[in-house]
């Protein structure tokens, strides 16, 4: 399978959930980068009764970063911060729908990092590292 199967192609083109965000108009905001490439993100989202309720981001990068975010996106409203909290890059990887190699697995997580690092920050807790979050697995 190419790595820029359609998909992966149609969210980058048309990416959902992707907007401009104003801070106060959100519960919760914060702000990743990858460090090897340069991808960036942003992502917003309210949370309601422990139910993530809306979310909207903005980045920008290479198509992986930036269709990543668009998937992942689609997944999260209804989802509880203890689903997201659990979520694992081989959730990541199954939601991309494509392989991932040793040199874009940080196009792929980028979203994934910037969403747990936005629940840490809710929460007060410090941010996780990179390799925390390229270190989860699947329990």
């Amino acid at each position: 399978m190419d790595l820029y199967a359609e998909n992966i192609l149609e969210h980058y083109r048309n990416p959902r959930g992707k907007g401009t965000i104003v801070p106060t108009d959100w519960h919760v905001t914060h702000a990743e980068q990858n460090p090897s490439c340069g991808d960036e993100l942003t992502i917003a989202f309210t949370i309601t009764n422990g139910v993530m309720t809306d979310v909207t981001w903005e980045g920008s990068g290479c198509a992986i970063s930036q269709a990543g975010m668009s998937i992942l996106a689609e997944e999260l409203v209804g989802k509880t911060s203890n689903d997201i909290e659990r979520m694992t890059k081989n959730d990541m990887y199954a939601l991309l729908g494509v392989p991932v190699g040793p040199r874009r697995f940080k196009c792929a997580l980028l979203g994934l990092h910037t969403l747990k690092n936005a629940l840490r920050k809710h929460a007060g807790k410090t941010p996780q590292s990179w390799i925390d979050t390229v270190e989860l697995a699947d329990q």
